[in-house]
C-alpha cells in the first residue's frame, strides 16, 4: 500500500484528494482527441454573428454605445474581446502552474496533495494548448494580460508557492470569474461558435475539480493554522477576488484604442455603472459562502468585501445561477 497523506493528517481532507486524482485519472480530455479542430461545422467564421456579445452576461454587451452599433462593428468587437478572454485564461493558467509547482516540490514522499496537483497541472497544460489553438484559429492577434499583470505573472506564480494559503486564494480569485461567465453563457443557451462551445465545456467539466480541490485546500490549511493566518486569509480574500476579476474580465487599454471606445463607455462597462457592478458581484456568490463556511467573514471584512463592489448574498449550492445580475 502506497503512503498517502497530505503533510496535513487530516483523514477527509486525504480521502477527498483520492477521489479527485481518481476524477482526473478516469475523465479526462486532450485538446487533440476531443475536439475535432478539422471538422466542417467546428471553422471559425470571422462574419459569425454569434460572435455578438451577450447584452445580459457581457458587461460591455450590456451597454447601449455596443449595442447601438452595426452588426458587424459588433461581430468584431465581440470576436476580439472572446479571443483575449480566452488568451487570458491560458496566461492565468500559467501562473497557476508555477506556483502549484513550486509548491509541491516542498512536500514529503507520499503526499496526496502532490498527486493530485500534478493531475491539475497536467489538466492546466492541456487547457492552455486548447485556449492557444482556439485563438490561433479565430485569427485575431490579441494581446492577452494588460500589460503590468503579464510582466508580474512570473514572478506571482513563484511567490505564490511559499505563500500556499494565498496561492490558492488568488487561484479562485482568478477561476471563480471566467468559471462563472462560461457557466452563464452556457446555460443561457447563448449560441456561440461551436469551437468556442466545446472549450468551454470542457473547461468548466474540469474546472469543477480545480475549484473543489482549492477550496478543500484553504479549508484543511486554515484550520490548522493560527488566528494570524486566519486575519490575513480574511482580509487577502475579498482584495485578490477584486483585483483578479479586474485583470481577467477587463480588457487592456489596446482595446480601446483600436476599436475607438468611447472612455465614458469603458468606465460604465469595467466597473461604474450598476449594471456592471451587478456582473462582477455575480462572480463571486460561492467565494462568499466559501469565506462564510471558513469563518473568514466579520464586520471588518464584510466592509471589505462591499468597498470592493463585490458583496452579496452567498451562494445557496455550489454554481447557483447569479439571477440578480441577469434581472
Amino acid at each position: 500500500m502506497t503512503m498517502q497523506y497530505s503533510g496535513i493528517h487530516d483523514t477527509n481532507y486525504v480521502e477527498a484528494l483520492g477521489i479527485l486524482s481518481e476524477g482526473s485519472v478516469r475523465r479526462s480530455f486532450d485538446p487533440y482527441l476531443d475536439i475535432p479542430w478539422d471538422a466542417p461545422e467546428f471553422a471559425i467564421d470571422p462574419n459569425d454573428p454569434r460572435w455578438v456579445l451577450s447584452p445580459t452576461i457581457d458587461p460591455l454587451g450590456a451597454t447601449r454605445w455596443y449595442r447601438d452599433l452595426p452588426l458587424a462593428r459588433q461581430i468584431e468587437i465581440g470576436k476580439w474581446r472572446q479571443a483575449n478572454s480566452i488568451k487570458v485564461g491560458a496566461a492565468f493558467e500559467s501562473i497557476l502552474i508555477r506556483g502549484m509547482m513550486q509548491y509541491i516540490m516542498k512536500l514529503p514522499n507520499g503526499s496526496a496533495e502532490f498527486r493530485y496537483c500534478l493531475h491539475e497541472m497536467t489538466e492546466e497544460c492541456n487547457h492552455i494548448q486548447m485556449f492557444q489553438e482556439l485563438v490561433n484559429r479565430i485569427g485575431v492577434d490579441v494581446p492577452g494580460m494588460r500589460p503590468f499583470f503579464r510582466v508580474a505573472s512570473p514572478f506571482i506564480g513563484v511567490l505564490g508557492g511559499f505563500v500556499p494559503v494565498g496561492l490558492f486564494i488568488g487561484i479562485l480569485g482568478g477561476e471563480e470569474p471566467i468559471d462563472h461567465y462560461q457557466k452563464a453563457l452556457i446555460r443561457e443557451g447563448v449560441s456561440m461558435p461551436p469551437a468556442v462551445l466545446r472549450t468551454m465545456q470542457i473547461h468548466v467539466a474540469e474546472e469543477a475539480r480545480h475549484i473543489s480541490f482549492a477550496n478543500e485546500f484553504l479549508k484543511a490549511h486554515l484550520a490548522h493554522g493560527g488566528p494570524v493566518l486566519r486575519a490575513a486569509a480574511g482580509v487577502t480574500f475579498p482584495l485578490a477576488m477584486r483585483w483578479l476579476a479586474g485583470e481577467i474580465m477587463t480588457p487592456p487599454k489596446s482595446f480601446a484604442t483600436t476599436f475607438d471606445v468611447p472612455p465614458e463607455v469603458m468606465r460604465e462597462a469595467f466597473w461604474r455603472s450598476e449594471h456592471s457592478r451587478a456582473i462582477l458581484a455575480g462572480y463571486f456568490g460561492d467565494m462568499r459562502a466559501l469565506a462564510e463556511e471558513l469563518g473568514l467573514m466579520n464586520r471588518v471584512t464584510k466592509r471589505l468585501w462591499k468597498a470592493m463592489s463585490i458583496d452579496g448574498r452567498p451562494s445557496r449550492y455550489r454554481s447557483e445561477p447569479d439571477r440578480a445580475a441577469a434581472a
